[in-house]
């Protein structure tokens, strides 16, 4: 009797399916994926149930309101769930305790640094952009230790070496601006600094948009040397320029974009400043 009653209310089979979503996010958040499963099951036989209820009744207006809510209540929480999983996979390897030894007498400011990460997006990146490498930072000393400034979620400052062991095998490269001892200047470094920290606690940009608002990677270098510096490391390209047509990478698009892929957006991939000829190889390990 109760479940009739609540299905033959607009509203509170809307609030039901809001109440089961929102249940169901808490099972993401503590990686709980059958809870999760369970609650969404729920909610799409609360909304199937309203749905065949109006539509009998012929309630058509109250049909149409159940359509619309429902799919963005639904396409909502599957947005926010998949974001944070894929935050999460960034973050779940850092931390790493093994110590790793760098040589910091090679290390200086401004210096710029490569490794192949191991979000779920690398792969992804890596087959596209035909590139060993997928993430990057600059190097920053501060009181007299190495921090890597990136674009994670969110942007910010990472130990040096916390940054190498989260990496694929802790591999690494150092590049630096050629003649980086004239052009990196101690005035240019901090102006460079100040362009960064516009940045700071900014959300990582997982659809890659060339704007200040979300940011990625190797935008965040390309934007802070372009800004503090007036040098373009890398040629800027359009996501049509990469190969889309490996299925891993047809996957990752498919579930950042849907259909519309937006194929004339400006990019700047972490391969093409790792190529770039302005920049000189310090170190690999």
């Amino acid at each position: 009797m109760f479940l009739k009653k609540l299905i033959s209310n607009t509203f509170y089979s809307l609030l039901s399916i809001l109440a089961l979503l929102a249940l169901s996010l808490v099972g993401v958040f503590f990686i709980y994926l059958g809870i999760t499963l369970f609650f969404v099951i729920l909610a799409i036989l609360i909304f199937v149930s309203t749905f065949i209820s109006l539509f009998k009744q012929k309630n058509w207006i109250n049909l149409a309101i159940t359509i619309i809510v429902s799919f963005i209540l639904f396409f909502g929480t599957y947005q926010l769930a998949y974001q944070y999983l894929d935050w999460l996979s960034i973050k779940k390897y850092e931390g790493d305790s093994e110590a790793t030894t760098i040589d910091n007498t090679l290390i200086k400011n401004g210096d710029i640094i490569f490794q192949t990460s191991k979000s779920s997006q690398s792969k992804a990146i890596q087959l596209a952009t035909k590139s060993k490498y997928s993430h990057m930072g600059i190097i920053y000393k501060i009181d007299g230790d190495y921090f890597v400034y990136e674009a994670v979620q969110p942007v910010k400052l990472t130990s040096l070496t916390e940054w190498i062991n989260r990496g694929e095998n802790k591999h690494y490269v150092i590049k630096r601006l050629k003649n980086a001892d004239k052009l990196l200047t101690k005035k240019v470094l901090t102006k460079m600094k100040q362009i960064g920290e516009q940045f700071n606690g900014k959300e990582y940009d997982i659809y890659f948009e060339w704007s200040d608002d979300k940011i990625y990677c190797s935008e965040l270098v390309w934007k802070i040397y372009k800004q503090g510096t007036n040098i373009e490391i890398g040629q800027l390209e359009q996501l049509s320029d990469f190969d889309l047509t490996n299925e891993i990478v047809k996957a990752k698009m498919n579930e950042r974009y849907g259909n519309n892929i937006p194929l004339d957006e400006k990019v700047i991939s972490p391969w093409a400043m790792f190529n770039s000829d302005k920049l000189i190889t310090i170190e690999e390990k």
